[in-house]
């Protein structure tokens, strides 16, 4: 296995099981989401069937796909179309979330934290695998 490999196996999983943690939010009682609101400085947690859904699915969609990240770092030269689909799509989330947070009057330090990171990370991963490609 080249440094590559190890790299990128290790990044899928550090990134992936991230991800997974937002595997608690799906069940997480709305009191703690109303808490958690407040301490971000976002004021009271417009509860709502609509909000709730939201939150919950949101959670287990990057659950679902920190789970991906962590299968496909098993084996990062067999799975390569999916590091590849991962990495472009997670390109393409980040540039969105940038964006979004933008559109949306996210505070300064969340749109830092969101957008720009995954853009890089997922911009790394794609590298990784290019130049594990031209071995």
């Amino acid at each position: 296995m080249t440094v590559y490999e190890t790299l990128l196996k290790w990044i899928l999983r550090l990134v992936g099981c991230t991800l997974m943690l937002a595997a608690f939010a799906v069940g997480m009682p709305e009191r703690w989401m109303a808490l958690a609101h407040q301490a971000l400085g976002f004021g009271s947690f417009p509860s709502s069937p609509v909000m709730e859904y939201l939150a919950r699915s949101a959670s287990t969609l990057y659950a679902m796909r920190g789970a991906l990240m962590v299968l496909a770092s098993l084996d990062v030269r067999r799975y390569a179309p999916l590091v590849a689909f991962l990495g472009i799509s997670g390109c393409i989330f980040g540039v969105v979330m940038l964006l979004v947070d933008l559109e949306a009057g996210m505070p300064v330090w969340w749109t830092l934290v969101e957008g720009p990171p995954v853009l890089t990370t997922n911009l790394l991963v794609l590298g990784l695998l290019w130049k594990i490609r031209q071995l």
